[in-house]
């Protein structure tokens, strides 16, 4: 895939300009909101390949509007949110609302269409080849259906590639530089992006059950196995 259809919710004139620009000069489609409630509008009424969020926005936040996209439409567009906050917790929200991935500002523009071919390539090409189990859980690779026990569970892509990789090596534990070569190719983001990815896994596949099938080993890595394995 070398051309995208994009849409750019950013309420920031200058940079929502050079976001415009900078991507049409590149051969993508880009199609640009200054508000929460336009960018809503214009994800659900049109078809993207992914789609820029800016995480403060008038008329309704980037994080609401993500949540409202992903829960209440179902729409499962990628989602790259951009945000001038640099805390943990506010990675961590995004990407709990739905955000696929996120770039802190500033960021350069170059890196942020990698990110973006990188979000469309994950999105239509996740068709792994396998029935994958660790205990309870089980990963339908096919179909991308995710189930503990009796339960269904929804992870965007980049948290589901990680799972399938741990899923795949389990019950090896894998450093911190394999999941991320895996997941993001050469192209690692910032320190604290595996960190935020982990922990809505672990909120997704660990939190609501009793047994934690993901385990962290300080200063080693992170593992999935069943409760009783070793």
């Amino acid at each position: 895939m070398t051309s995208l259809r994009v849409l750019a919710i950013e309420d920031n004139r200058d940079l929502a300009a050079n976001l415009v620009d900078y991507l049409a000069a590149r051969g993508h489609a880009v199609d640009a909101a200054g508000d929460g409630l336009t960018g809503l509008h214009l994800a659900l009424a049109n078809d993207y390949d992914v789609i820029i969020l800016d995480l403060v926005l008038p008329g309704l936040d980037g994080i609401t509007l993500c949540r409202r996209l992903r829960e209440e439409a179902g729409k499962h567009t990628p989602v790259l949110m951009l945000t001038a906050r640099d805390a943990l917790d506010d990675k961590i929200a995004g990407l709990e609302s739905g955000a696929d991935d996120y770039v802190v500002k500033p960021f350069a523009l170059r890196e942020l269409e990698a990110r973006l071919k990188a979000l469309a390539r994950r999105s239509q090409g996740l068709r792994p080849q396998q029935r994958l189990q660790v205990g309870d859980l089980v990963f339908d690779t096919g179909t991308l259906a995710l189930t503990r026990g009796n339960r269904s569970i929804e992870l965007p892509p980049i948290p589901l590639r990680i799972l399938e990789t741990l899923m795949r090596a389990s019950p090896r534990v894998l450093p911190r530089e394999e999941i991320e070569r895996a997941v993001w190719g050469d192209a690692p983001p910032d320190s604290d992006a595996l960190r935020a990815h982990m922990h809505v896994l672990r909120s997704a596949i660990d939190k609501p059950f009793e047994s934690p099938l993901l385990r962290t080993h300080r200063g080693h890595g992170w593992q999935i196995a069943a409760p009783d394995a070793s």
